[in-house]
């Protein structure tokens, strides 16, 4: 298994833990955090044992966002030509998008299991997974309006699929701190616990069903969720059936069959 240095990876039972591994630094992500974070989710994508990734924070806080010494390093570039300076910069800004895409891309569901702060880059982390749950001391920040800046992760482009319009731009435009309890009330998290460890507890159970379920099912369930959210009504629907002609006769679902007629769990090879 690959070692990280900015975060802890663990896989058991076909689910993946990956969390976020400064908690000195309450979770930031340094240049090398970015990086790593495309890196794995990439690796999970293709790893057969892994069925279900959790993605959490080590220590007080899920994730600060940026940490200020690469930001400081984006603003203070020696180039001295403002068209290739901004060239640059937008290099930068996709690569970092793509970090946060990689979650999305991930052909395996994610999970957040959010606890502390989630800040800035943090919140454009968890939009782009595909479940969330928080702590009751979890709190949620579109902070770049702070720092005179537009949040250009994500945020703006994925929250609005999952919570109310007008909640949506008051976040935005103000910075203020969210709750975990008024993250659930809005649709933002599925579910905020008392503690922690209640928290990752359920996380995991839940983690572990869809474990369960066929891998290939699984699968096409998040690409035709995402592919159908992005389209018109008709054309997911046309989509799934040719899916479906490719897809549905698998031994998957004849162990599925079997399974129901023997009156025992199914068990579904990676």
């Amino acid at each position: 298994m690959a070692q990280y240095e900015t975060l802890l990876l663990t896989i058991e039972n076909h689910i993946a833990q990956v969390k976020f591994n400064r908690s000195e630094k309450a979770n930031a992500l340094n240049d090398l955090a970015w990086m790593e974070m495309r890196t794995v989710f990439e690796s999970l994508d293709t790893d057969e044992e892994v069925r279900v990734i959790v993605l959490s924070g080590e220590g007080k806080h899920f994730c600060s966002g940026i940490d200020l010494s690469l930001l400081m390093n984006i603003a203070n570039s020696e180039e001295h030509c403002g068209a290739r300076k901004r060239e640059n910069l937008r290099k930068q800004i996709v690569n970092l998008q793509a970090a946060v895409s990689s979650i999305a891309l991930c052909s395996k569901p994610v999970l957040a299991a959010i606890s502390g702060g989630c800040i800035g880059a943090g919140v454009d982390i968890i939009s782009a997974c595909d479940m969330r749950y928080a702590s009751e001391d979890a709190f949620f920040s579109i902070k770049e309006i702070d720092m005179g800046m537009v949040a250009d992760l994500g945020t703006l482009q994925r929250l609005p699929n999952l919570i109310p319009d007008g909640i949506m731009r008051e976040l935005a435009f103000t910075g203020r701190n969210l709750s975990g309890s008024e993250a659930e009330k809005i649709g933002l998290v599925n579910q905020c616990f008392d503690t922690r460890e209640n928290l990752l507890k359920m996380v995991l159970e839940i983690a572990a069903v869809i474990a369960s379920k066929s891998p290939v099912s699984i699968r096409g369930t998040k690409h035709i969720l995402n592919y159908s959210r992005d389209h018109s009504i008709d054309e997911g629907l046309s989509y799934i059936a040719t899916w479906n002609a490719a897809m549905l006769l698998s031994e998957d679902l004849n162990e599925a069959l079997q399974s129901k007629m023997q009156k025992r769990e199914p068990n579904f090879r990676n």
